[in-house]
């Protein structure tokens, strides 16, 4: 029998560590670009209801839009994986920040309708397919291996992060100055950010063919990308979504806006603290990320109740156990494949996008047809079927044979 696959980590490499302290320079700059790249599309589900108000579009529409935005994520998502791999983390991180400065600006300039909405965000998703494989790449090879999950999780709050500014630029820069000038701002931000990646280090670039032998299989990896793919379908359409759906409750704009910061705040102190509880793990990672999964589920029923009572408890519980998982996720995605983390982690990125494209798009549909309180009880359902396929894919993982050969087609080295 195998060990836990996402937790092979030698208590040796642990200890060795442990006694250099973490350099937060790689990790504060993967946080900076993964925000960036994620912040077309969170900026358009928090200016939801200034941008329907302007260019006349449904609920519906809305989630399409955002939905195509991870489409376009989803479906570079393997090949901008492989990409990283051969240029390089910080390469692929300036690539992406300035990719998606350019959707930003290209929203606050010229999207004018829908289809121009689009466009841009479409755009800005293929930069976000680059972002995830080149930040994940980049803490993989920086990081001493005692402390990637801490690392891993403060990277990942990226995305509740992203939500937290779109939240706060409701009532400070869309009520008062104008929506556009929100996505300006996003773009400007995310230069500044461009300017603080570093060149590629000499020999930094890490090629697929130094793959390991121990690397996971495509099978398994396909199996966590479609558990990865229904957790994100279930909470996307949370920063799509919970402006709209907690004034349909009876809040005021600004205080929902507030209220999606807060729950984005909630996402970000889990997804950190459990990425360091995942440092201490020798295994079960994957099983803790099913754990936060299932708790996710009361918050989205809360949700589904449209009581005024249950919305603040429920957005903070849906954010927190129900979104707080991402970063334990990759962390254990990329203990199984040391050799080559960026492609790895851009095999379940695929997931990841493809069900966060499906999920605001479904939500849209199903708040049209049902409303919000069958919205979110679908989110729930979703939430469960991913806990189910996420074990699957575990089991697989730990039950595969030692000489199978890993998702790269290398041969073994060392």
């Amino acid at each position: 029998m195998h060990r836990d696959a996402e937790g092979s980590g030698t208590a040796l490499a642990a200890e060795a560590s442990e006694e250099k302290p973490l350099d937060y320079r790689p990790v504060l700059l993967a946080v900076a670009v993964a925000t960036a790249g994620v912040l077309p599309a969170f900026l358009t589900g928090g200016m939801a209801v200034q941008i329907r108000g302007e260019m006349g579009f449904g609920s519906a529409a809305l989630g399409l839009a955002v939905a195509l935005f991870f489409v376009s994520s989803s479906t570079a998502s393997v090949v901008m994986g492989r990409l990283v791999e051969r240029i390089g983390s910080h390469r692929g991180m300036r690539l992406a920040v300035f990719g998606s400065a350019a959707s930003l600006l290209c929203v606050s300039l010229f999207a004018g309708s829908w289809t121009g909405l689009v466009v841009c965000l479409v755009f800005g998703g293929l930069s976000n397919a680059v972002s995830h494989p080149a930040t994940h790449l980049s803490l993989a090879r920086e990081v001493p291996p005692g402390r990637q999950g801490y690392s891993f999780g403060i990277k990942q709050a990226a995305i509740p992060s992203a939500t937290l500014l779109a939240g706060l630029a409701v009532p400070g820069i869309a009520l008062t100055f104008g929506w556009r000038w929100a996505f300006a701002g996003g773009a400007l931000l995310a230069l500044c950010v461009a300017l603080l990646v570093p060149k590629e280090r000499v020999g930094g670039v890490k090629r697929i063919s130094e793959a390991r032998s121990t690397d996971a299989s495509t099978g398994p990896l396909v199996l966590l990308a479609v558990g990865i793919g229904l957790g994100s379908a279930a909470a996307t359409p949370l920063g799509a979504f919970v402006v709209e759906s907690s004034v349909a409750t009876g809040l005021g704009v600004g205080m929902a806006g507030l209220l999606l910061a807060l729950g984005s705040a909630a996402s970000i102190v889990v997804r950190v603290l459990f990425g360091l509880l995942a440092d201490g793990m020798e295994g079960g990672r994957l099983l803790l990320v099913g754990g936060m999964l299932g708790a996710g589920v009361a918050g989205f029923v809360m949700l589904a109740t449209g009581s005024p009572a249950l919305v603040v408890p429920g957005v903070l519980l849906a954010f927190a156990a129900g979104w707080g998982w991402p970063g334990l996720f990759n962390f254990a995605v990329v203990k199984t494949s040391p050799g080559a983390p960026a492609a790895a982690t851009g095999v379940t990125q695929t997931g990841a996008s493809g069900g966060a494209a499906v999920g605001p798009i479904l939500f849209g549909l199903v708040v049209e047809a049902a409303g919000y309180g069958a919205a979110w009880l679908v989110s729930g359902v979703l939430a469960l079927a991913a806990v189910a396929t996420i074990l699957l894919g575990r089991m697989v993982l730990r039950g595969r044979p030692a000489s199978a050969a890993p998702f790269t087609n290398a041969r073994e080295n060392g």
